[in-house]
C-alpha cells in the first residue's frame, strides 16, 4: 500500500478546498474501488478525502413531486433497505443489491460506482434509463449534468479540478412508468457483466409515450442507446416494438473481444437483454 494523507471534511465547501490544487487527491465515497486501486498501484493518490461525514453526500430523501435525492456516499444497503426507494424505484433497489456481495454493499455507493466510471458499471445504465442528473460542486460553484454525459472514457469522467459529485437527482416516476436492469455474468453474482441493459418505459393509454435504453460493457463508457428508445415512441408495447428496439441497441453497441466474450457475442447479448428488460418493465407498469 502506498503512503497517502487522509482528511475527513464535514462540508462540501471544505472538501472542495481540500481537492482544489491537489491533482493527486481522490474522494472516498465507499472505498471499495479506490482502496483496491491504491493498494494495487493502479491509481496514484497522495490525499484521500473521505466524504462519509458530509451531510449532502449522505442524503437519501424522496419527495413524490420532486423525486429522489441520492447522496454520492449513500451505501447500497441503505438504498435497498429504504421503503420509499423500494416502492417508487424498485429497479434501483434491485441494482443496489447487485453491486458486489453483502459486505461490499455495506460500504459501496452508487455515486462511487458512477465516479469509478467503468464501462461495466451495473448502476449507470439504470441511472441513465431513470433520467438521473448529477449535482457537482467545485471551486467555480455548482453545476448539474445528465448521467449519460458524466463518463468520458474507461475510468474517466468529466469531474474537473477540485470538483466532486455531491448527489444524484432522479425524477419522480410518472404514472405508467417502469424501469428494469438485466445483465449477463458468466460465473457468479460478484462477477463483471459481459453485457447489461437498463431500460425505462412510460406507457399511457396502451401506447409507449417515452422510453430510454442504456447498455453496459459494450462501449468505452456506459452507453445511452438513444435510437433504441426513440424506436419505441408511439408504439404499442409488444414483441414487434421490443424487437425493433433490441436491434437498435445491437447496432448502437461498439464492444471489444476480450476474455469475457467476443464482439459478436456481446452484440447478441445487447439485443437479448434489451428485449427481456423491456418485457419485464412492461409487466411492471401499473
Amino acid at each position: 500500500m502506498q503512503w497517502f494523507d487522509y482528511a475527513a471534511p464535514r462540508s462540501v465547501a471544505e472538501a472542495v478546498s481540500l481537492l482544489d490544487g491537489r491533482p493527486d487527491a481522490r474522494i472516498l465515497a465507499g472505498g471499495t474501488d479506490l482502496l483496491v486501486q491504491i493498494r494495487s498501484r493502479r491509481r496514484t493518490c497522495g490525499l484521500v478525502v473521505d466524504g462519509k461525514r458530509i451531510p449532502e453526500l449522505n442524503e437519501l430523501s424522496f419527495d413524490p413531486a420532486a423525486g429522489l435525492t441520492l447522496g454520492a456516499a449513500v451505501p447500497c444497503y441503505r438504498i435497498y433497505g429504504d421503503r420509499a426507494v423500494r416502492s417508487a424505484y424498485p429497479s434501483l433497489a434491485e441494482v443496489a443489491g447487485l453491486i458486489g456481495g453483502t459486505a461490499i454493499q455495506g460500504r459501496a455507493s452508487i455515486g462511487g460506482n458512477l465516479c469509478n466510471s467503468a464501462p461495466s458499471a451495473d448502476a449507470v445504465p439504470l441511472l441513465i434509463a431513470l433520467g438521473a442528473q448529477c449535482r457537482l460542486a467545485g471551486p467555480g460553484g455548482g453545476r448539474t449534468v445528465a448521467v449519460e454525459q458524466f463518463c468520458t472514457a474507461p475510468g474517466r469522467n468529466l469531474l474537473g479540478a477540485g470538483e466532486l459529485l455531491v448527489s444524484l437527482r432522479i425524477p419522480a416516476p410518472a404514472p405508467g412508468f417502469a424501469a428494469h436492469y438485466l445483465r449477463f455474468i458468466p460465473r457468479n453474482e460478484m462477477d463483471i457483466a459481459v453485457a447489461g441493459a437498463g431500460v425505462s418505459l412510460r406507457i399511457q393509454d396502451g401506447v409507449i409515450r417515452e422510453a430510454r435504453v442504456a447498455l453496459a460493457s459494450v462501449a468505452p463508457v456506459p452507453l445511452f442507446a438513444r435510437a433504441a428508445g426513440e424506436a419505441l415512441a408511439g408504439k404499442t408495447p409488444g414483441p414487434e416494438a421490443f424487437h425493433q428496439a433490441a436491434e437498435a441497441a445491437r447496432a448502437a453497441a461498439s464492444p471489444i473481444t476480450d476474455m469475457r466474450g467476443t464482439v459478436e457475442y456481446r452484440r447478441h447479448l445487447c439485443a437479448v437483454l434489451t428485449r427481456r428488460a423491456l418485457e419485464a418493465a412492461a409487466r411492471e407498469v401499473h
